[in-house]
Order: C-alpha cells, then sequence, then structure tokens
C-alpha cells in the first residue's frame, strides 16, 4: 500500500488514496501506522474515498490510537494537497465530505515544491456554556467545531502540564473531549493566542487545527481579543488563521501552510 506523510504546523498525517473505495484499515492497522517509533508515525491516519452526496471526495480520519474523529482542519488540508499532486481535484476549490458534514477547500501551491496553502471552511461554531472559574484570569468553556473542545483561557500556557492534566479533563466527558489552554498575547504582527492542546486520541500534538478555531471563538467570546478579523493562533509547530462568521449559522475557515514530508510504500508485513 502506498501513502503520502504530510504535515500542516507540525500537526502530521499519512494520507491514503483510495479512489476505488477498495482499502479498509484497521484501528489496529492506524495503531502500527502511526507508531513513532514501530511504525511510520503520525497524529493520524487519513484514507481519501471516492466523493458521495455532491462532493468531490471523502475523508475517513482515524486519529493515532485507531480510533475514528469526525474531522480535522490540519487534516483535511493536508488531504487536500495529496489529493490535488495526485490529479484527484483541481484547485483552487473542491468539497470533500467528512463525519463532520461537508467542507469547502480552497487550494494553492506555494512558491517551493512541496509546499503549498490551504483554506477550509469549518463549518458552523457552537459555544457551551461559561463555566464558573475561582479565579478572574482564568475561563472555560466546551466549544462544538464539529467535534468536541473544552477551552481553558489562562495567564500562561508554558506552565501548563498538558500531559498530565489533559487525560484527566478528558475523563470528565463521555466519548473524550480536546483540551486547548490559550492565553492571549502578541508579536510584531500584532495580537495573538498562544496555544497549547491535548488531542482526544493523539495526546499532545504540535497543532490542532479544530481546536484553533475553537480557542478564536471561545477568546472572542470572552472579549479578549478583537471583535472583527482574523484571529492568529499560535500553536507550538506554527500559526493557523482563524476567520469567525458573524451570525450563529455562519461557517468559520481555517488558514495555514501545509508541507509534503514524504511518498510512502507501506510493506505488506506491517498490515498483516
Amino acid at each position: 500500500m502506498q501513502a503520502t506523510k504530510h504535515e500542516g504546523a507540525g500537526n502530521d498525517f499519512l494520507v491514503v488514496l483510495d479512489p476505488e473505495d477498495a482499502i479498509r484499515l484497521s484501528a489496529s492497522q492506524v495503531r502500527v501506522l502511526a507508531d513513532r517509533h514501530r511504525g511510520i508515525g503520525a497524529d493520524g491516519v487519513i484514507r481519501v474515498g471516492p466523493g458521495r452526496d455532491g462532493c468531490d471526495l471523502s475523508m475517513e480520519l482515524r486519529n493515532a490510537d485507531g480510533g475514528a474523529a469526525e474531522m480535522s482542519g490540519n487534516g483535511i488540508r493536508c488531504l487536500a494537497q495529496a489529493a490535488v499532486d495526485a490529479g484527484l481535484v483541481t484547485a483552487p476549490r473542491f468539497l470533500v465530505a467528512t463525519a463532520g458534514g461537508p467542507r469547502t477547500v480552497e487550494f494553492s501551491p506555494g512558491d517551493e515544491p512541496g509546499r503549498a496553502y490551504a483554506r477550509v471552511d469549518m463549518g458552523p461554531v457552537r459555544l457551551g456554556p461559561d463555566q464558573p472559574q475561582e479565579y478572574d484570569d482564568r475561563r472555560a468553556r466546551t466549544v462544538d467545531v464539529g467535534n468536541p473542545h473544552l477551552v481553558l483561557l489562562g495567564p500562561d500556557t508554558a506552565g501548563v502540564e498538558v500531559a498530565e492534566l489533559g487525560p484527566k479533563l478528558q475523563a470528565a466527558f463521555a466519548g473524550g473531549i480536546n483540551v486547548e489552554w490559550i492565553t492571549v498575547t502578541g508579536d510584531d504582527e500584532g495580537e495573538l493566542l498562544d496555544f497549547r492542546v491535548f488531542e482526544r486520541g493523539a495526546g499532545e500534538t504540535l497543532a490542532c487545527g479544530t481546536g484553533s478555531v475553537a480557542a478564536a471563538a471561545a477568546a472572542r467570546s470572552w472579549g479578549v481579543v478583537a471583535g472583527t478579523g482574523a484571529v492568529r493562533v499560535r500553536n507550538p509547530g506554527g500559526v493557523l488563521e482563524v476567520t469567525l462568521g458573524s451570525g450563529l449559522d455562519d461557517p468559520a475557515h481555517l488558514a495555514g501552510p501545509v508541507r509534503k514530508v514524504a511518498d510512502v510504500v507501506i510493506h505488506p508485513g506491517m498490515l498483516s
């Protein structure tokens, strides 16, 4: 079996093109492929199938632990690069069916081989209730971006013990949840959110697209970022840009660079 490996802000995925809809990957096979010591290594594995319901392609996403996931903003941007490179779709715009609903992707090649830029319609964002907090500089709320998130605002993301707190917070939600820690900071280009994440089924990762959207939406609801324009989210692996809709049913958009890492030929013994 062949695959390609891609990354968006350090969030890496194996992409398997399956236009004939003939490949089925089990949870154990995904775990082996995603293993960074005994496999190839990835935060998730994406199978790209034929389009359905008016879409050009379909996306089946598995987290590194083999579990199914509804949506990944960086994953679908990696899918876009793999599909365009293989000629399955034509840039600049196409529609992908996901478990979280249809998503429109805008894709443009970069100035260097293997580099590109992709922007994806993430659908509407649903904010959960604001959770009571003991301190004034801390806030928390759940956010639905087609998959579940818990966003926590605090004074310093660098001091958070993500590996320790992530599993404990996830355990409080049936089916698990993605957990994000944010604080408001800035750089030479202006205001941005510092961001760390513990992803359901993958652990702490260098970036999370849906998490960045959830973080931007929560931050704007609390009034800690500007009410208009794009929100820049500084993931550990790079900056992603989130544009939020003005109305309740308007979609958010996620944009950022994507890079092809490698072509991969998977030995049959890996999947036996």
